[in-house]
């Protein structure tokens, strides 16, 4: 397992040909009759890493975390990352890769749970945010989900999860160099554009949802606290019941969507906190690949309009 930089590219990949062993419960060509047992499910947890920690009872839980059992990174080896004959820069793959089983009950997906449940899985998620920081080595931690086969996701029974590695993406670094480039943050004068534009889709006191201008997702959607707030672990009962609001709507139209999708915290520094779902409807092919020009079959208004509840 290593990380390794493109040559001149400020671009990183993870190696690790372990990650091919993991199971998969989707029918593909190369496992037609898929995985028959979920290693998820209440009385499986023998087929899991030692449990790191649960919401619910001994004999019960009603969410639970552990291990990845296939990492894309693991804490040992050397953190550091160096350079050698000027082309080769690499370090270990060295991280946290941690699974968060969002619900006991394998049918449920995480659109079909109550408001009091996901409040639960919340202040979970900002209980590992703040773990997983906090380990020697760690300078970026990646909180997202993988929703369907066309995601990325191998186990249908919900779930997301938490990596935490030893480099900070360039993506984050250009973000939040970018808009804080003037002397205050560009993603707070956006909001208060967006609030007034037809592709704003939700907003209630402290949050409010919109498509992106320049959308590379077929029904892409961006999730902001109004103020510039920096921190998803840090946000009070308040904020998060707010949050939960327009993050339920949200899921409520992807259901309706029907799609596969993924979503995830932009959750650095002083880069104002934000959530992105990217419903994965399209393929990228040789153009967008080439060009890193995406391009896009449903505008970001119409887009909007889908989930303010219009007909389109």
């Amino acid at each position: 397992m290593e990380l390794r930089k493109d040559y001149v590219l400020d671009r990183w990949v993870i190696i690790n040909p372990k990650r091919g062993e993991r199971p998969h419960q989707f029918v593909h060509k190369d496992n037609p009759a898929g995985v028959k047992k979920c290693f998820f499910c209440p009385g499986n947890e023998n087929l899991t890493p030692m449990e790191l920690g649960r919401v619910g009872s001994e004999k019960r839980w009603l969410i639970t975390w552990f291990l990845n059992k296939f990492p894309a990174v693991q804490a040992d080896g050397d953190y550091n990352v160096r350079t050698d004959n000027n082309y080769f820069t690499f370090s270990s793959s060295y991280g946290w890769h941690e699974v968060i089983v969002e619900t006991g009950k394998h049918k449920k997906q995480l659109f079909d749970l109550p408001e009091k449940h996901l409040m639960e899985l919340m202040k979970v998620y900002q209980q590992r945010l703040n773990e997983v920081r906090r380990k020697e080595g760690i300078k970026f931690v990646s909180l997202f989900k993988n929703h369907g086969p066309d995601a990325g996701t191998s186990i249908e029974h919900s779930h997301s999860q938490v990596i935490g590695y030893n480099i900070v993406p360039p993506v984050i670094n250009e973000k939040l160099g970018r808009s804080l480039s003037h002397g205050r943050c560009a993603y707070c004068d956006i909001i208060n554009i967006e609030r007034g534009s037809f592709r704003r889709c939700f907003e209630n006191e402290k949050f409010v949802a919109f498509t992106p201008y320049a959308s590379r997702f077929n029904y892409e959607i961006w999730l902001f606290p109004k103020e510039h707030l920096v921190d998803f672990a840090s946000l009070d009962e308040e904020h998060l019941r707010q949050f939960l609001d327009i993050f339920r709507k949200i899921l409520g139209r992807l259901k309706k969507l029907g799609c596969s999708f993924n979503f995830y915290f932009q959750n650095y520094g002083q880069l104002h906190f934000h959530v992105e779902f990217c419903p994965r409807i399209s393929l990228w092919a040789g153009f967008e690949f080439s060009t890193d020009t995406i391009i896009n079959s449903v505008s970001p208004e119409d887009a909007a309009s889908f989930y303010r509840g219009k007909k389109q």
